[in-house]
């Protein structure tokens, strides 16, 4: 059985290495101003307006206990899809693509754990990248309160 090479988006935040698969990511842009969404979840800086679309804005600082940073011009936002909705991940670099093997891939379990939002770990020769799921990125509750914060933004 011949296996082909997954391939991950890699970005930082505050000296932490992540990664999400390269199918989950629509595109990079530039940081852009974000627009309130009162009653969000935590994690959720608020909202953009790409093309049309009302994307919600993900701020991981949060999620790993990183200190809060203002939104810069050079910081870039990964737009990507998670299995509800697309959402924009803020981050301070975004660094190309990169291949890796199956032999390079590690279940979070296996060095984290207790981590929802963390579908595993890519040893590469720089170091590890935490892998994001973005299918399980929100708890049942915070999607909830996500849906009924856009929702309420409408009204």
């Amino acid at each position: 059985m011949i296996t082909v090479p997954e391939r991950f988006v890699p970005f930082s935040i505050e000296g932490l290495s992540l990664a999400i698969p390269l199918e989950k990511a629509e595109r990079v842009i530039p940081a852009i101003e974000v627009s309130a969404l009162p009653n969000a979840p935590a994690a959720v800086l608020g909202v953009i307006n790409l093309g049309g679309r009302v994307i919600p804005v993900f701020d991981l600082r949060k999620r790993f206990g990183l200190p809060e940073k203002e939104l810069l011009p050079e910081h870039r936002m990964i737009i990507a899809g998670a299995s509800r909705r697309t959402v924009a991940l803020v981050a301070d670099g975004v660094d190309g693509v990169i291949e890796a093997g199956p032999e390079a891939l590690a279940p979070s379990g296996e060095v984290l754990s207790g981590l929802a939002h963390v579908k595993g770990i890519l040893k590469t020769q720089s170091g590890m990248l935490i892998i994001q799921d973005l299918d399980s990125f929100l708890s049942i509750e915070e999607e909830s309160g996500l849906a009924s914060a856009l929702e309420g933004r409408k009204s």
